[in-house]
Parts: C-alpha cells; structure tokens; sequence
C-alpha cells in the first residue's frame, strides 16, 4: 500500500478525536487494503454542490470529521469575505446523520464567531434559499444528499443570493480545506453554550409561514381550485422526506379539498423502507401510491424527494397510470403559466423561461409561439438563481418560471433554488383547471404534442464506480474531444464544447464561442433538430447522456430516440 495511504489511516487510528465507535470501525479493515484504499487515497472533493458521498469513517466519506472540516473551511471563507457578523443559515432533511451533521456544522461556524440560524427541525431545501435571504445571511449550508440512495449524504453550501455557490467561492472552500488540519485545525463549541452566547438561533414556524406566503403568492388560477376542489382527489407522498408538513399545508391553504397522503411514506426515516431510491423521477417509488390511487379514484399523484426540491408526479391514462417525466413536467407548466397569464392580463411582455441546457427544446418551441422569450443555462439550479438576480438588478426581464429536467421547477423569485413545495402547488392547481375541462394532465400533455409537434427526451446514465471511475470518465471525455463522432444516431451538425468554449460547424469548420461558462459538457446537435448530450454527474460516479427527439409523428420520435440511445450507449461503454 502506498505509504501516503497508510499514514493518513494510521493517522486516524491515532487520533485522540476519534470516537471508539470510529477507531472500531476503522480497525475492523486493517487487513482490506483496498477498503483502506478507498477511504483514504483522496479527499472527499468539494465542489460547487459542495461535498456528497457515503456515510462512513475516512477522508472520502461523509462523517462528522469532514463534515467539521468543510464548516471550518467555509468559516474562514466567511470570514475573509465580510467577517464574523455576516451570520449563516442551516437546514437539513430526513436522511440518516442529517440533524447531527447540521449541530456540528452549527458548532463549528459559532466557534469562529459566527452568527448561525439553525432550523430547529428538518426543512426543504427551497425554505433554506428563502431563510437565507430574509436573515441577511452570507451563507448557507444544508445537509442533505437530495435524491441519492440511503447510503449518502450531503454538505450543500449556498451563498447571500440564496443560490448555491459558485465556482469561485468552492474553489476557495476547497483550498482551505487543504490547508486545514481534519483534527487539530478545526474550531468547535457545545452546542448549547454557544446557543447561551447568542451565536445560535433556532428558526421554526414563523419562518414556515413567510416562506408559505411567498409560496401561495405564485397561484394564478385561485378560481379553477375553487370549483374543481369538491371532484378532485390527489394523492401526495414525501418519501420519508421533508415535504411531509409544508405541501399538504400549501395544498390545503391553496383550497384543495381531498388530499390523501400516503401513510407510510409520511413517515420520516432515513433509511427510505418504502422505496429503493427516494427519487420522485421513478414510477418504483410511487407504487404503494399508484394502488391507492386505484382504490380511491385518484386522477393525480404527486411525489417530492427527501430534501423537498424535485417533485414528481403520475397520472391517470384511461385505466393506467403513467409517470409524466421531468421535461413533460415543466412543458405543461410553462405553457400553463403563461395561458393562464395570457388570460388574465398578467403576464409581462419581457416575460422571461429560464432552462438548463439539457432540457426539452419543447419549451423553446412553446415560448417561440407565445412571444415569451427563453433562456438556456448550464446545469445546475444556481445557474438560473443567477438569472433571476440579474434580471432583478438590470429589469430587462421578469423571470416567469425555471426549470431543469431532473424535475426542477420554480416559479417566483422568493426562493434561488428549486422548490417541489411550488411546484406541487401549481401541479395540483392546473390538475383542476383542466379536470374542469374534463381532461386529466396526461390528455393535457397529448394536447399540447398535437399543437407544438413530437418530442421525446431521455436520460441514460454509465456508472464508473471506484477510484479510478472519475479516471475513465476523463479517458471518454478526451477521446470523444480529440475523435468527435460524425454520428450519433444521427449526423452530427454542430458540435458545442462548453469546456472548450466553442461550436464548431461541422460542414464548413467555422467555429462561434457557446456564451456560457466553462463546463464540461459535450452537445451534439444532430439531423432532423435532434440533439445528444454527454455530461459527466458532479455528484455521482457516471456520465449521463441525454436525448432529445423529434418526430413529425409519435412514431418517428420514438425511432429516432432510440436510434440515438443506442449510438450513445455504444460510444460510452466502449
């Protein structure tokens, strides 16, 4: 074994700040190399979702060492930027070490003097975005692993615009880290002595409210709930996670009658019993809700991940019940806001959609024909959060909805992040303005397929796990830069390479910069206004591949899908 390996083990074998618990567990693998490997050949990266990785004892492991760490690094941060007045906000959600990593981050951030508002319970994402700002806090941090599997955890650092951070700032969270001592070079109080000095204070219901007022304020159709209210049923389920207070409330203060929760799923625990992965963009979870919906008569399913940022929903289809995916989500939102808008006079004429790159071309095509202008954006929520501070500051737009396909979606500009609390709102608002017109939203999403054309997206995923995973994930990246492939599925048109900074035409060789931040991202745009995209995860060992189709018919967009899911497929795993 390498002796840097070794000696950083034997390093935490011989610390005195270990607990026997941790000594044990580390003794129980002196003989694995390779399990001493994995832990201790490399730090858990810090980056700009922060740190997310698997609770467990080492540097590459979620743990009340590097979680300290993190929170000492991002104290220093602070510090240098305005110092120890500038105050900070922390959340948490259901998974397993959730509230114990968010004390010692609390302990940590009062021991360098630092003002914290800790939420005294666990709270969706979306509300620490808001909380941050109504506190005029410089920072955030919300521990949280969002829709990962039980085994993870995460660290997610935010900033005073209440998005997440950005480059610049993880970067210098990062180097302090580096610098930083995991044992001796970190600062930490009790938690009540430093509630006792006013360091700490606990956020609770009032802040719910505030933020459920800004919530509420994002209705435009009030009235269809009024008179669908008595018919309509939907089913609601949080998987074990944070929305199980806030969006029955929301629902409830929006009008709706007859909401019915899935039970065991309404409780919080953090080992997930109930499901395999916690995430809203799978049919697998909504299983137990999908035979409620059956016995009860339910048009309407909506489901919302552990953190309460992504929401998910299944519909009724005749006798079945489909999943709607993330893009099919936002299309009938969007189109939704502004017919609404439309309607009642209220919709700006600089009305702006912002959209992550990855996202259905549907929205453009919608906002093309509706006269409302449309945004792309990198990957990653904040990307739009800087949107909306910009149009804010410059007033050459008024944000009207943001959207990323992994099921995304926020409306108004309380809140930089992603809020399932939102979006389950005005998914439940629009089921009854169409369940009005005797449509479920499945007919709804039919409908707007016959008006603006065919698409299909799909997003495939290749795992690399291990430690040489981020090392064959570069190897693929490169070879595709220096081999681009005249094909995929499809010819290849244009090539965009956002870490490059450039499209380049693939007829005649011109080239154009993307007017987007470096990124490492590869975009092909394709024959017949079909598009393929390859985008190693920032927060998973894999590299998603994205599709985006279109078909003058059902037919021919299903086709050309797979055509390109099965060339994407065999350049990746190549």
């Amino acid at each position: 074994m390498e002796k840097k390996i070794s000696d950083a083990y034997r390093k935490w074998m011989n610390s005195p700040s270990l607990s026997n618990e941790a000594k044990a567990e580390l003794a129980a693998m002196e003989n694995d190399e390779k399990e001493i490997r994995e832990r201790f050949a490399q730090m858990l990266k810090f980056g700009t979702a922060g740190l997310r990785g698997i609770m467990r004892m080492g540097l590459n492991g979620m743990n009340i060492y590097t979680v300290r760490l993190a929170a000492q690094a991002m104290a220093n941060v602070i510090i240098e930027e305005s110092g120890q007045n500038a105050g900070a906000t922390i959340a948490y959600d259901s998974r397993s070490n959730s509230e114990l990593f968010a004390g010692e981050s609390a302990k940590v951030l009062a021991a360098n003097g630092i003002r914290v508002n800790l939420f005294e319970s666990l709270r969706p994402t979306p509300e620490l975005s808001f909380a941050l700002r109504q506190t005029g806090s410089l920072a955030g941090i919300n521990i949280t692993a969002s829709h990962n599997t039980k085994e993870y955890n995460g660290f997610k650092a935010y900033w005073a615009d209440g998005s997440q951070i950005k480059e610049d700032i993880a970067g210098r969270i990062a180097a302090e880290m580096d610098r930083t001592d995991i044992f001796t070079g970190v600062r930490t109080m009790d938690l009540e002595k430093a509630a006792g000095e006013g360091l700490i204070r606990m956020l609770g219901k009032e802040m719910d409210e505030e933020y459920l007022a800004h919530v509420l304020e994002q209705s435009v159709g009030g009235s269809y709930v009024k008179q669908a209210a008595d018919e309509l049923k939907v089913i609601y389920t949080p998987f074990h996670g944070t929305g199980y207070q806030l969006v029955p409330e929301a629902l409830a203060r929006l009008g709706m009658k007859h909401v019915i929760t899935v039970p065991e799923q309404m409780v919080i625990d953090g080992e997930f019993p109930t499901v395999r992965s916690p995430n809203p963009e799978y049919r697998e979870g909504f299983a137990i809700a999908i035979d409620m919906a059956k016995k009860e008569n339910v048009d309407l399913i909506i489901g919302t991940d552990p953190d309460g940022d992504r929401c998910g929903i299944v519909v009724r289809n005749g006798e079945e019940y489909r999943t709607l995916t993330g893009n099919q989500i936002g299309v009938l939102i969007l189109d939704y806001l502004i017919r609404i808008r439309k309607e009642k006079g209220t919709l700006p004429e600089n009305a702006i959609a912002v959209k992550s790159i990855v996202s259905t071309t549907m929205a453009d095509r919608i906002c093309a024909e509706q006269g409302v202008t449309i945004c792309n954006v990198l990957t990653g929520f904040k990307y739009i959060g800087e949107k909306i501070k910009e149009y804010e500051s410059t007033g050459e737009h008024s944000f009207l909805f943001g959207f990323e396909e992994s099921n995304g979606y926020l409306v108004g500009t309380y809140a930089r992040d992603k809020d399932a609390v939102v979006a389950s709102m005005l998914i439940a608002e629009m089921a009854c303005y169409y369940h009005l017109q005797g449509r479920t939203l499945q007919d709804a999403m039919d409908g707007l397929y016959e008006t603006y054309g065919q698409y299909r997206e799909k997003v495939a995923s290749f795992v690399f796990e291990g430690l040489d995973g981020q090392a064959k994930m570069g190897e693929i990246m490169e070879r595709l830069r220096k081999q681009p492939p005249a094909e995929v599925g499809l010819k290849v048109e244009r090539i965009r390479d956002y870490q490059a900074g450039r499209i380049t035409d693939c007829a005649t060789g011109a080239e154009e910069p993307t007017g987007l931040l470096q990124s490492n991202i590869l975009f092909y745009e394709l024959a017949k206004s079909c598009t393929a995209i390859i985008r190693p995860s920032g927060t998973e060992p894999k590299i998603k591949f994205y599709i985006m189709a279109r078909g003058a018919d059902a037919e021919e967009a299903d086709q050309r899908l797979a055509q390109i899911e099965a060339a994407g497929s065999a350049m990746l795993s190549a």
